[in-house]
């Protein structure tokens, strides 16, 4: 058997298909998908996932995080295994193909293997990680994390969603904690293929990203504490008015952001307000801020800078002010040999790309702890994501995944 050339394509339609069918299961309610981890509908995409995997002949393993690992044997099991992941679990307006398209491309590799006879020296192992979304129990990419160390089972576990309910026992709870410890595993080499969630590649009308840097990220999630007061009887003068201190410290956010241009970016997208009535000024407000930037020094000014003017802005009004790391993590530069290995798989097939820069965090930040690991990205319209209006083309999804399955066979080395 000769090295996989630029004929050698994987099933479009297949993938495709799959990636709908599953999207019929925790369906939104404009067109996208509201699957979040360790909800009845994630144990049900699991158990959809896991049918495939068995029907292309792949062994399915299971860690006390949830995580599946479906492998295909390479000829010499003593091998460390290449892996192929991503998340199939969604935010609760997501689209239908975050996470998604990575984890189903992974097995689509697989089933083109064995539609082409194809066999590989190193066994391939396709990963569901579990949480990597965060939207239900913070923080984000939690398994992966686990498994690279960052986080211990315990923290894990004890994490809680917004009614109280641990990690933990909502992972029993749907019957999908395995006995496999976390990180027990070794890889040889981790893939991850994603929609860009950004607007950049669509705008440069290129097909492939050839992922070089992820963002290093800070949530800092602020609790602030005013008093109840009735909205229209109380005086200006006389309020505690823990939303007005909020306001201020979303425009503080922005103004260090927009400091550090170019390469950072800051917001909030989270708020809860206590009581969160009409006509009372709120007693508690909490919200989450989002910094990111591939430059550390970037990141740390502006971590320090929020931190320190949040609390003088809350106590010009009274305000009481805490302030919680929920989630971090540093600055990634991905393994300069896979990336290589990336933008020349796109070349040999002819598919346009660029060198980009991952703007959001993916379970390969961690992996590349542990691990030699890349990512590759496709265009989505607009650069609309963790929105249930997300949209690819079949193409796009298909240019990926070629090019995920020259890179993956190359590394797992093809037998002749």
């Amino acid at each position: 058997m000769t090295s996989p050339g630029e004929n050698l394509r994987i099933n479009p339609d297949r993938l495709w298909n799959s990636i709908h069918e599953l999207a019929e299961i925790g369906p939104g309610v404009a067109g996208g998908s509201n699957r979040q981890t360790l909800t009845d509908d994630d144990a049900r995409g699991r158990t959809l996932f896991k049918s495939w995997c068995e029907g292309a002949g792949l062994g399915m393993g299971l860690d006390q995080m949830g995580t599946m690992f479906a492998r295909r044997e390479g000829t010499d099991p003593s091998l460390d295994p290449v892996y192929i992941g991503s998340h199939l679990d969604t935010q609760p307006t997501g689209g239908r193909y975050d996470g998604v398209l990575g984890v189903l491309s992974g097995l689509e590799v697989i089933r083109t293997l064995n539609d082409l006879g194809i066999r590989t020296r190193r066994p391939i192992v396709v990963v569901n990680w579990t949480n990597e979304e965060g939207a239900r129990f913070a923080p984000a990419m939690l398994a992966s994390g686990v498994f690279a160390g960052v986080h211990t089972l315990d923290y894990a576990y004890g994490r809680k969603d917004g009614e109280g309910k641990s990690f933990g026992d909502e992972l029993r709870r749907i019957g999908w904690v395995g006995d496999e410890p976390v990180g027990a595993r070794r890889m040889h080499a981790y893939f991850e293929y994603h929609i860009e969630q950004g607007p950049i590649l669509e705008a440069e009308h290129k097909q492939i990203g050839v992922v070089t840097h992820g963002q290093g990220l800070w949530w800092l999630e602020f609790t602030l504490t005013g008093k109840e007061a009735h909205t229209g009887s109380t005086p200006m003068r006389m309020r505690v008015n823990a939303g007005l201190a909020m306001a201020r410290i979303l425009e503080m956010v922005q103004e260090v952001a927009m400091s550090e241009q170019p390469g950072a970016v800051g917001g909030v997208g989270q708020m809860r307000f206590s009581p969160n009535s009409r006509n009372v000024l709120p007693g508690t407000v909490v919200f989450t801020v989002d910094i990111r930037s591939p430059e550390q020094k970037k990141l740390d000014r502006m971590r320090a800078r929020i931190e320190a003017e949040a609390p003088k802005i809350c106590a010009a009004l009274g305000v009481g002010c805490a302030v919680e790391a929920v989630g971090h993590f540093d600055p990634v530069t991905f393994d300069p040999t896979l990336v290589a290995r990336v933008r020349a798989a796109a070349e040999k097939l002819g598919y346009s790309h660029m060198d980009i820069i991952s703007g959001a965090g993916h379970d390969a930040c961690w992996t590349n702890k542990v691990a030699p690991s890349t990512m590759i990205m496709c265009p989505c319209v607009d650069g609309l994501s963790h929105n249930e209006a997300e949209d690819i083309s079949k193409d796009w999804a298909a240019a990926g995944a070629d090019v995920l399955f020259h890179a993956v066979v190359e590394t797992a080395e093809i037998v002749e």
